[in-house]
């Protein structure tokens, strides 16, 4: 699919981090992009940056969600690519006693749910709306559409403490071959991508001798990655039209050790 003025673009978490950068390079394309995100102040910030709109989203809820489609069609129309990258997680091993108090604690169900709901849940809940959208459309160069989401290495090496969000981001790998089985008659795609260790905010934040040891546990090249890498595989499973149900590390080969 070609990426020009002709094509509207949705990026959710497009505030922060890797959805940031890939609002940033599908805009530079000369697409319209909306974002969907939950930082208001953020949010429009980076929207007036790349010359987008920005929609106050809560992938929790199916009326905030609708209602960021509406507003977002509805400045810049029907949107033909769909990319996926709100998430979030948390830490918590599934049971231990605590060392200071010898308290035996488990993983609440709650927060468990939680992970899963905004990064598997709320992630198919803005699919289906895409797809819903894109199939009143006509086809151009043979495609409606096209959806990238985003998974994890965690995906496959979860580390201690990851059994939510590991288990959240393998769903998203777990449901793309069967969304791109669902949605090949109406000639829409999907991909996911499994990044390694990337410079967003929160690994930005770690003290600079835990990102040194971070950084030299990837075996090549040594560094985080950047967030424009990954943007700019977002744009190669856009433009490619055989890319389709395929998930695809980007990780500089690291494979996660236990801790």
């Amino acid at each position: 699919m070609k990426l020009d003025s002709s094509i509207s673009a949705i990026v959710t978490g497009g505030a922060s981090g890797l959805g940031h950068a890939t609002a940033k390079a599908i805009a530079e394309t000369g697409a319209k992009v909306a974002i969907f995100d939950l930082n208001e102040e953020l949010g429009e910030k980076v929207a007036a940056e790349i010359g987008g709109i920005f929609c106050k989203v809560d992938v929790l809820s199916d009326e905030s969600v609708d209602a960021a489609f509406e507003k977002a069609r509805s400045a810049n129309g029907q949107e033909r690519v769909l990319v996926n990258c709100a998430g979030t997680g948390n830490s918590i091993k599934t049971a231990g006693v605590d060392k200071k108090t010898g308290e035996i604690k488990y993983f609440p169900s709650d927060k468990f749910a939680w992970v899963l709901m905004v990064n598997t849940v709320g992630t198919f809940r803005c699919i289906t709306r895409s797809a819903a959208g894109m199939l009143t459309l006509d086809p151009v160069d043979g495609e409606r559409g096209a959806i990238v989401c985003t998974a994890s290495a965690a995906a496959q090496d979860g580390q201690m403490g990851q059994a939510a969000y590991s288990a959240s981001k393998a769903a998203v790998v777990g449901m793309t071959l069967p969304i791109a089985r669902d949605l090949s008659g109406s000639a829409i795609r999907i991909n996911t991508i499994m990044p390694g260790i990337f410079a967003t905010p929160p690994m930005l934040g770690v003290p600079d001798n835990v990102r040194s040891v971070l950084e030299a546990s990837v075996p090549f090249p040594k560094r985080f990655g950047a967030p424009a890498e990954y943007a700019s595989l977002v744009l190669e499973m856009v433009r490619n039209g055989y890319f389709n149900g395929e998930t695809v590390r980007l990780d500089g080969a690291i494979r996660m050790p236990m801790r």
